[in-house]
C-alpha cells in the first residue's frame, strides 16, 4: 500500500517540509508517501470564485493514481480519534488499495472531488491553515501507524 497526498498550494515554509520530511521517513516502511502540489486557482477582483475551486478540482481528479481508495479532508466530514484512526488504518491495509488524500484550497473541494471521495476526514472543527493540515495528517497516519502496531508513541 502506497498513499499519495494531493494538496491545493506550492512553496511550503520550510518548518513544514522539515516536518513532512520527518514523519515520511518513519512512515516509510509502512506507508510510502508522495506529496503532489496542485497550483491554486486564480482568485480576486474580478475573478470568480467557483470557477478557481472547479479548476482545482478537476487538477485534483487527474492527479489521482488508479483504483486509489480517496480520503478528502473536508471540515463537514467525519472527524476521528486517533483509536478510531488506526480502525480506518486496518481497514485500509486489509483492502490492499492505494490511499489518495486530498487538501483542498482556501474555498474548499469542488464538489465533483467530493462525490469521487470514498471517505470524507474532518480534523475537528478548528479552521487549520493547508499548510498545517500536511502536516497534522502524517503525524496522524503514523500515530495510527503505531498504535496498530502496539509502540508506545500513542499514549493518549
Amino acid at each position: 500500500m502506497r498513499a499519495r497526498i494531493v494538496a491545493v498550494g506550492e512553496r511550503m515554509p520550510g518548518w513544514v517540509a522539515e516536518g513532512l520530511a520527518e514523519y515520511r521517513k518513519r512512515l516509510a516502511h509502512v506507508l510510502p508517501l508522495e506529496l503532489v502540489e496542485l497550483k491554486a486557482g486564480l482568485r480576486g477582483k474580478g475573478r470568480d470564485e467557483a470557477r478557481a475551486v472547479q479548476e482545482e478540482g478537476a487538477a485534483m481528479l487527474a492527479a489521482l493514481p488508479r483504483d486509489a481508495h480517496v480520503v478528502a479532508l473536508d471540515g463537514r466530514g467525519k472527524a476521528w480519534s486517533s483509536e478510531e484512526l488506526a480502525e480506518q488504518w486496518q481497514r485500509w491495509r486489509l483492502a490492499g488499495r492505494d490511499l489518495a488524500f486530498l487538501i483542498g484550497g482556501a474555498d474548499g473541494h469542488a464538489p465533483a472531488v467530493l462525490a469521487r471521495a470514498d471517505q470524507r476526514w474532518s480534523l475537528g472543527p478548528l479552521t487549520l491553515p493547508h499548510m498545517l493540515v500536511r502536516l497534522v495528517l502524517v503525524e496522524q497516519l503514523y500515530r495510527a501507524a503505531t498504535i496498530t502496531a502496539g509502540h508506545p508513541y500513542h499514549r493518549g
